[in-house]
């Protein structure tokens, strides 16, 4: 597949079709050589009492294109501050976090949005999804943000039928219409990870994407995610606690005390 090619679910082949990229590569042409995320130095702390609680403590990490890492480590090593830093969400006090080539930390707010928007795609352990949505409306707010009012309007019905053939291919084709507190846990997380996917990223961040789950019902969403990563050729970042979740990973890469160690 081309690099300005995305991949969406043709159910009738059984399978995936090719369509124009709805996004750019990162850096505004051709993608760059090396990995796809180049982390180093970075710093964050947090006033408490008007005293610095540092968190981050000079954070070095790579990611290499279409790698699943797992990130192990205590409650309390930095894991998902270093996530929201990486996710764009959260500034750092230091360091550099360059996706594609481009240094995010640099962009203006604006520019920053639409990086995240469009190569990065979040997993989390409580689903976040808005509740007065319906599961397709749900899995299609990347879209409407990435196109704007207008694009979108004029593109919604393809859009919509992108997303449907999404949750269709996640087993959620007579859940379209259900908000999330119709939803089972499994079923949220599915609707989640769709939503994910929708603007087809680079990158996808899981953060203990299956800690809200039972036994059965996380082992079929964690297939799912490793399914669409490998399917895609996705960068996975994934953030566990459980060993053997880790080891499903190429690599693994553990926090201790702000760290990568």
């Amino acid at each position: 597949m081309s690099p300005m090619e995305t991949r969406t679910f043709d159910p009738a082949r059984g399978g995936a079709k090719h369509l124009p990229a709805q996004r750019p590569t990162t850096g505004g042409g051709q993608a760059p050589n090396g990995p796809l995320l180049v982390v180093r130095g970075v710093e964050k702390h947090f006033l408490l009492a008007g005293a610095k609680l540092p968190v981050l403590r000079g954070v070095d990490l790579d990611l290499e294109r279409g790698e699943s890492v797992a990130l192990l480590g205590s409650s309390g090593a930095g894991k998902s501050t270093l996530l929201h830093v990486l996710g764009l969400l959260e500034r750092p006090n230091a360091g550099s976090v360059r996706l594609d080539g481009r240094e995010c930390w640099a962009l203006s707010i604006q520019e920053r949005a639409r990086l995240r928007n469009r190569a990065i795609g979040f997993v989390f352990q409580f689903y976040h999804l808005l509740p007065e949505l319906t599961a397709l409306e749900n899995v299609l707010l990347p879209a409407m943000i990435a196109h704007g009012r207008l694009s979108y309007l004029r593109n919604r019905s393809n859009l919509r039928s992108l997303a449907t053939q999404s949750l269709t291919r996640f087993g959620l084709d007579r859940r379209l219409t259900h908000r999330p507190a119709q939803l089972s846990g499994g079923e949220r997380q599915r609707v989640a990870l769709a939503r994910a996917l929708f603007n087809d990223p680079a990158l996808m961040i899981a953060d203990e994407p299956t800690g809200n789950l039972d036994s059965t019902t996380g082992a079929a969403v964690l297939e799912l995610i490793f399914e669409e990563q490998r399917r895609r050729g996705l960068t996975l970042l994934l953030v566990t606690h459980d060993e053997s979740v880790a080891a499903r990973c190429a690599r693994t890469v553990h926090m201790h005390d702000g760290r990568v160690v």
